[in-house]
């Protein structure tokens, strides 16, 4: 437990608690919590709810029901007080104002907006500040914003789904119909469209838009549609697809800019340029912060080859395929693992 008390710890859970409530939502701002204790007891609490309205301290001070309280009381707060006038003013000023003289924090915000300015200036004002109480938890909160700030990419998941004998697809050249054959449940898929809508982009490769013309929506979940990205450099996928049907914006990165009527807004690829390259550098340009790869093999084996990702979500099904397409092979830590109903979806992290 280190130099901090079980309060701290117990009052820095409940900040990471109430900011997961605005997960998704927040874009392309931090999810924050705060809480406000006096005398052993919480008299206000507050999140991050969106982009461009209040932040967690200033939800937090304004439901204090005795304002007269706050000046012997202590802010909780999971990210480090905003020091700039942005879209709201900064909340270390919003804090000195209320005169609350104790600080907790749980992690430093690596925003170059922000980067410790926050603390100096409470500090500055005679407000007494800890920083670090559950540090780890708190930027895994956000490990998002923190791999789109200090990696200069956004944060990058690999999803996919295979057979118990390591198979992604059937062979479909083999197939009546070539149709996908489903490894997962509806269960299963319901938690992929939820995975869906907290994420700011999602990308297929061009054989698996063609194979499958998925839409990439949320279907089974309620929340925002991710950008739909997709790389097609000799603009060979058909017009008529799902991704081009306009329903939801769709980057379609591609080697030569074509008038061919498709309903998308075209990126220009490089001479020389590392497709992926291209696609993670125009999303750091338009401050897309997550990016979940869907498929298929070709484009998650080149992310992993490359080291480009951070988190790997695998179905692992109860059937065998027998022959196919197979499954990529990823190192990574096992962080956690699920059972859905005829599969097990294991978790890995990039360490």
């Amino acid at each position: 437990m280190g130099k901090y008390g079980e309060e701290d710890i117990k009052y820095m859970c409940r900040c990471i608690d109430l900011a997961l409530r605005a997960e998704g939502n927040t874009y392309p701002n931090p999810m924050v919590g705060s809480v406000i204790v006096h005398d052993g007891k919480i008299i206000g609490e507050g999140y991050h709810l969106k982009a461009g309205g209040p932040h967690a301290e200033v939800h937090a001070i304004a439901s204090v029901k005795h304002p007269e309280l706050l000046k012997d009381s202590t802010i909780y707060v999971s990210l480090e007080p905003c020091s700039h006038f942005g879209k709201t003013p900064p909340c270390a000023q919003r804090i000195i104002q209320a005169g609350i003289p104790h600080v907790v924090v749980g992690c430093l915000d690596s925003n170059a907006k922000v980067s410790g300015r926050g603390i100096e200036q409470l500090r500055a004002a005679g407000v007494d500040v800890k920083v670090g109480v559950l540090e780890e938890e708190c930027r895994e909160l956000n490990r998002r914003f923190f791999t789109w700030h200090e990696k200069h990419r956004p944060y990058i998941i690999l999803k996919w789904a295979e057979t118990r004998d390591g198979f992604l697809d059937i062979n479909r050249q083999a197939t009546v119909g070539g149709r996908p054959t489903w490894i997962t449940s509806e269960y299963a898929r319901r938690a992929v469209h939820q995975w869906r809508s907290r994420e700011q982009a999602i990308m297929v490769g061009s054989n698996t838009a063609l194979a499958d013309n998925p839409g990439l929506q949320v279907r089974d979940w309620t929340g925002p549609n991710p950008l739909r990205v997709v790389i097609d450099r000799n603009n060979k996928l058909p017009g008529g697809l799902e991704l081009f049907s306009g329903k939801e914006p769709t980057l379609l990165f591609t080697s030569e800019i074509v008038d061919d009527g498709k309903n998308v807004e075209k990126v220009l690829i490089n001479d020389g340029e590392d497709p992926i390259d291209a696609v993670l550098g125009e999303l750091y340009k338009r401050n897309i912060q997550s990016l979940i790869v869907e498929g298929g093999s070709q484009l998650l084996s080149r992310f992993i080859e490359r080291n480009l990702w951070d988190e790997a979500r695998v179905f692992v099904g109860q059937m065998d395929f027998g022959d196919g397409i197979k499954a990529p092979a990823i190192k990574g830590q096992l962080i956690d693992f699920t059972h859905f109903d005829n599969s097990i979806l294991y978790m890995y992290r990039n360490i």
